[in-house]
């Protein structure tokens, strides 16, 4: 296996995480009041955002040929960066927010 394809497999499974966490939020959304639900469905929104963008680098990375998808990692690192980031935040926060 090349670099690039573990690289790449790495990337889809931490993008197969955030989309679970996506998932658990969506769940605890459908159960929150509404004023609550409002909050849940800007954060699940930019989310939604953040992973198809991470998914169109990783596609480009896939498309990309062996001598030029480095040149792409960084933009693949920078979306799951931010997505990662995103997903963390957001879920602490209406967690935080919510639970108590």
């Amino acid at each position: 296996m090349t670099t690039k394809e573990s690289y790449k497999q790495k990337i889809e499974a931490e993008i197969e995480v955030a989309q679970a966490k996506l998932a658990e939020l969506k769940a605890e959304a459908k159960g929150a009041a509404a004023d609550a639900r409002i909050h849940y469905d800007q954060k699940i929104e930019e989310l939604e955002h953040k992973i198809d963008t991470a998914k169109g680098r990783l596609k480009e990375l896939g498309e990309a040929s062996e001598e030029t998808w480095e040149h792409l990692k960084d933009k693949v690192e920078h979306a799951w960066d931010t997505l990662s980031h995103s997903v963390q935040d957001a879920t602490a926060k209406l967690k935080s927010k919510f639970k108590d």
